[in-house]
């Protein structure tokens, strides 16, 4: 039974009204509003350039939006303007808690080269949430078992496979505890045997309850997975609607020809 058939109707974890941001020229999102209930998945998805993973790294502000609205587990994001007139963080202690609440997984795995796995996973509890260290070891030790690694726990990144390091990436992110998590295409600088074991990593997290916005390009698992599917196109939303629609029957003909050719 696909995941999409249990659809929440818990209060909303990430709103996103009206969010316009562009880099010099070039206007990359052009007023996307978006919506991810508690323990609901959303699947973004369409061409590359489209605006998805700038949408992400928006809600966690690693880049600050120029205009819209932001909420996480109801907390709106204060922004202001610099005096070129870019938006910016109005509140340095929110900004450290928001990228608490929202963990992100990368493209790129981002792990320290000079530290084993489970280094990597206690790094952030400890410096950070002040954890002591022999709760975050235990902690890390779940998770890495959680995600398959327990055996590796004490190899460095450069000795484990992509999908390896991708999944000592999700421990690391869970670590933190994050009430929402964003995925940034999470499988695409993987060799395609590695695909499934970050994804059956993330099927298991979405049968948990978490909360997920996953920009993808991986169809099947959208379908599988989502709640809900957002189509983006040249910084809009051109679409968005439960899986089953929007696989079976879009309404827009660019988010046809965007399916067909991602051969769904």
């Amino acid at each position: 039974m696909s995941l999409a058939a249990v659809a929440p109707t818990s209060p909303p974890a990430v709103v996103v009204e009206d969010m316009h941001k562009s880099f010099g020229k070039l206007e990359v999102l052009k007023g996307v509003s978006v919506t991810a209930r508690e323990g609901e998945v959303v699947a973004l998805i369409g061409s590359s350039g489209s605006g998805k993973s700038t949408l992400l790294r928006c809600i966690n502000l690693l880049e600050v939006p120029d205009s819209g609205r932001v909420w996480i587990e109801g907390e709106e994001l204060k922004l202001a303007r610099d005096r070129h007139g870019h938006g910016k963080p109005a509140d340095k202690g929110q900004v450290d808690r928001i990228r608490r609440r929202c963990g992100m997984v990368f493209q790129n795995f981002n792990l320290w080269t000079h530290r084993t796995v489970l280094e990597n996973v206690i790094e952030a509890p400890v410096h950070v949430l002040k954890q002591p260290r022999e709760q975050a070891v235990a902690n890390a030790e779940r998770l890495l078992d959680k995600v398959g690694l327990s055996a590796k726990k004490d190899s460095y990144p450069a000795q484990l496979s992509g999908g390896q390091q991708q999944r000592a990436a999700i421990a690391r992110m869970l670590a933190m505890g994050p009430q929402v998590m964003l995925f940034d295409e999470p499988t695409s600088a993987l060799d395609p045997e590695l695909v499934g074991e970050v994804l059956k990593v993330m099927r298991d997290l979405a049968a948990e309850g978490a909360t997920m916005l996953i920009v993808t390009h991986e169809m099947a698992f959208a379908r599988e997975v989502a709640h809900k599917v957002v189509f983006l196109h040249q910084g809009k939303v051109e679409e968005e609607g439960p899986p089953e629609e929007v696989f079976t029957n879009p309404k827009s003909e660019r988010c046809r020809q965007f399916l067909s050719r991602e051969g769904r």
